[in-house]
C-alpha cells in the first residue's frame, strides 16, 4: 500500500448553531468536534468507532463539506470523497430508476457520452452483484441488501479515491452484512479505493479495517492498528467498547 495520503485532517474543531431565539437572534454555538487529527493513506481502510452521538456523523459531514462552521484543516489530495449511507432507501431517489440513479454522477462528471454512460451503468450493476435488468427497477422494488449494493455502485462509479461509509451494514442481517463487507473489500482492491468506515460495531471493524480511530464526546481518544487496539487497548473507553463487543 502506498503511503501517499488521500485525506489529512489537522486540528479540526467543528460547531453547530443551535437554532434561533424568539427574537430572531442566533442560538448558542456548540462545539461538537475537538482537535481531531488523522490521515488516511491511499488504499487504506480506517475505521471510526464510538457510541451514537459521539460526533462520527458530524466528522463525516464536515469532511464532505456539508458543515461549514469549523476551524483547522481538511486537506483532500484528490476530488471530494463519495458517501455510502446507512439507509440507502433514504439516499436513493424513489421516483427514478436504478439506471438513472447510477448514471447521474456520470452526467455531472461530464466525461462520457450517453452510450458510454449507459454501458458503464450496466458494467457497474454487474460488478456489485446485480444484473442489467436492475437498471429498469426503482428502489422500492429492491431488498435492503440490493439497495445497499446500488448505493455502493453510485459512490464508486466515478472512480473516487476515497469513500466514506457511514454505518453501511448496520441495518442488514448478518449474512447480508458479510456479503456487503466482501464487496467493499473487493472494490477497494479493484479500484485502489480508500475508506473511512464508520461503525459502532468493533466486530465489523475488525473484519475490514487496518487501523481504527476511537471517538468519545467529539474527541479521538485513541488511534492504532486493529491488532494493537484489540490486543493492547490504551484508553478506558476503548476497553469498555471491546468488553461490550465480546
Amino acid at each position: 500500500m502506498s503511503a501517499e495520503p488521500v485525506l489529512e485532517v489537522r486540528h479540526l474543531n467543528s460547531y453547530y448553531q443551535q437554532g434561533r431565539t424568539l427574537f430572531g437572534q442566533k442560538g448558542k454555538r456548540r462545539q461538537v468536534l475537538h482537535d481531531i487529527s488523522f490521515s488516511i493513506a491511499q488504499g487504506e481502510i480506517v475505521g471510526l468507532v464510538g457510541e451514537s452521538g459521539c460526533g462520527k456523523t458530524t466528522l463525516s459531514r464536515t469532511i464532505l463539506g456539508m458543515i461549514h462552521d469549523y476551524d483547522g484543516e481538511i486537506i483532500h489530495h484528490s476530488e471530494r470523497p463519495q458517501m455510502v449511507f446507512q439507509d440507502p432507501y433514504s439516499s436513493l431517489n424513489p421516483s427514478r430508476t436504478i439506471g438513472w440513479i447510477l448514471e447521474e454522477p456520470l452526467r455531472i462528471q461530464g466525461k462520457l457520452s450517453a452510450p458510454e454512460r449507459k454501458a458503464e451503468v450496466i458494467q457497474m450493476l454487474e460488478r456489485v452483484g446485480l444484473g442489467a435488468e436492475y437498471a429498469a427497477r426503482k428502489p422500492h422494488e429492491l431488498s435492503g441488501g440490493q439497495r445497499q449494493r446500488v448505493s455502493i455502485a453510485s459512490a464508486v462509479i466515478t472512480r473516487p479515491r476515497l469513500v466514506i461509509a457511514d454505518e453501511p451494514v448496520s441495518a442488514l442481517d448478518v449474512t447480508i452484512q458479510a456479503q456487503i463487507l466482501r464487496l467493499l473489500v473487493d472494490l477497494k482492491k479493484e479500484y485502489d479505493l480508500s475508506y473511512l468506515f464508520i461503525s459502532h460495531d468493533l466486530n465489523v471493524v475488525c473484519q475490514i479495517c487496518s487501523r481504527v480511530l476511537v471517538m468519545k464526546e467529539g474527541t479521538i481518544v485513541e488511534q492504532n492498528t486493529v491488532d494493537e487496539l484489540f490486543d493492547h487497548p490504551q484508553h478506558p473507553y476503548t476497553r469498555q467498547l471491546l468488553e461490550a463487543a465480546e
